[in-house]
């Protein structure tokens, strides 16, 4: 059973946090990444909480990096003494900046919306301080198709963030911002999605930076989807400093365990509609008769369907590993777990090596990731997209950052498949 934060808060009046001068009741999100604050009188960020009965009238979400007491618990979650939920998980590493009187946050979020301060040093420390850890929780905010398309069996790729840098944009207002499809206006504006899953390796991931993807900037923007790459390696945003993260060369990462597909109220509140299980290839439906309205937003996928099943027109990618010197298909369990691919849990032994699996080439001099071969032509996804070559291979936008292509068969060069391993 799913408990709202209202219900929460009822049992939990205990908690409260500190904002400048006042302290208000508050609920602990993303396990203590940000909180949402209740008010019984409509003080300076609050808003109307909309849920029926609500025990306050007023509310707002603000990330820990505003809270500076938590009913004398730590409100920093890296506090030595902060008790994790699974016992093992750690703490995401917030961004930090030695302050001066000359640069503050707020010269921060300037210079971070500017794309002629991709280079600034004090902007590049701050960014580097955001680091993904085996085990980071990472979100990709989702259109109802893109929900519909990894049901089916799209993988993770492209742009994404540290769900702690995040967790304070819980209604689908706020995540606008980080939509990576543009709007087809068949989408309702009262509900937001997001694929969440654990990361198994930095290495996954990368900035998009000026400096490693300058052809993203440039993109003029007919030939873009969603907002536009800045290259300072954070989001756009009116009033936020969000690092932004993309899957390395763009590449597609072998869906981890209990990946889960959320979606987000309104009011704020979290419902889990599907988990991932890697056994049995198929999504596991989590959403229970509240949130059943939710599923049927999704095309094509019926909200009565108890699990559904991935397609077979799969990718290339997919984990390898060695069991006593065997090769074998792969599952991670970020952060800790790494085993075969096996029905039976009997048969899941851990792996002895762990690596992920590509195939890349080059077309008309583009290097480029073999997605799929179907009769005589590979679709092609850019590995490093710019105008010039968007143009030159007609590749289109699917998503922020995304462009594929369809190439002869025989037109495709350099064909190599590349593990990247991972030391577990």
């Amino acid at each position: 059973m799913q408990v709202t934060p209202q219900e929460r808060t009822t049992s939990a009046t205990d908690l409260r946090v500190t904002l400048g001068d006042a302290t208000y009741p508050a609920v602990e999100i993303a396990r203590g990444a940000a909180y949402e604050v209740f008010s019984a009188e409509p003080d300076d960020g609050f808003e109307r909480d909309p849920r029926p009965g609500a025990r306050y009238p007023y509310h707002r979400f603000t990330h820990v990096t505003e809270v500076t007491a938590v009913n004398g618990r730590p409100a920093d979650p890296h506090h030595a003494d902060r008790a994790h939920h699974d016992g093992r998980e750690e703490p995401d590493d917030p961004l930090t900046l030695p302050l001066s009187r000359a640069v503050g946050w707020r010269e921060v979020h300037n210079r971070s919306q500017n794309p002629s301060s991709a280079g600034d040093p004090i902007l590049v420390g701050v960014r580097s301080s955001a680091h993904i850890r085996r085990g980071t929780r990472m979100v990709k905010h989702l259109s109802a198709n893109q929900v519909a398309a990894y049901l089916r069996g799209r993988l993770p790729h492209g742009f994404c963030y540290r769900e702690y840098d995040v967790a304070h944009l819980r209604t689908p207002a706020d995540l606008q911002l980080l939509r990576t499809e543009a709007d087809n206006g068949r989408d309702r504006e009262d509900i937001a999605f997001a694929l969440r899953w654990r990361a198994v390796d930095p290495s996954d991931f990368d900035v998009p930076a000026y400096d490693r993807y300058p052809g993203l900037v440039t993109m003029p923007a007919h030939d873009r989807m969603g907002a536009p790459v800045l290259g300072t390696g954070f989001a756009p945003s009116g009033r936020h400093v969000i690092p932004e993260f993309v899957t390395s060369n763009f590449t597609e990462l072998p869906m981890p365990a209990n990946a889960t597909l959320v979606a987000y109220t309104a009011d704020g509140d979290e419902a889990i509609l599907y988990s991932f299980q890697p056994e049995q290839r198929g999504w596991l439906r989590m959403a229970g008769p509240r949130w059943r309205d939710l599923l049927s937003e999704l095309p094509g996928i019926s909200p009565d369907q108890e699990y559904v099943q991935i397609g077979e027109q799969q990718s290339a990618v997919h984990l390898v590993g060695t069991y006593r010197g065997e090769e074998v298909v792969a599952v991670a369990d970020p952060p800790g777990e790494f085993r075969v691919l096996a029905m039976t849990r009997a048969a899941r032994y851990p792996v002895d090596t762990l690596a992920r699996r590509n195939e890349y080439g080059r077309w008309r001099d583009a290097p480029c990731l073999v997605l799929r071969q179907e009769s005589g032509w590979l679709r092609l996804r850019l590995c490093r997209p710019d105008p010039e070559s968007v143009a030159r291979l007609g590749a289109q936008c699917y998503e922020r950052g995304v462009y594929e292509t369809w190439a002869p068969l025989g037109e495709v060069t350099d064909r190599q498949v590349i593990d990247n391993r991972y030391e577990i």
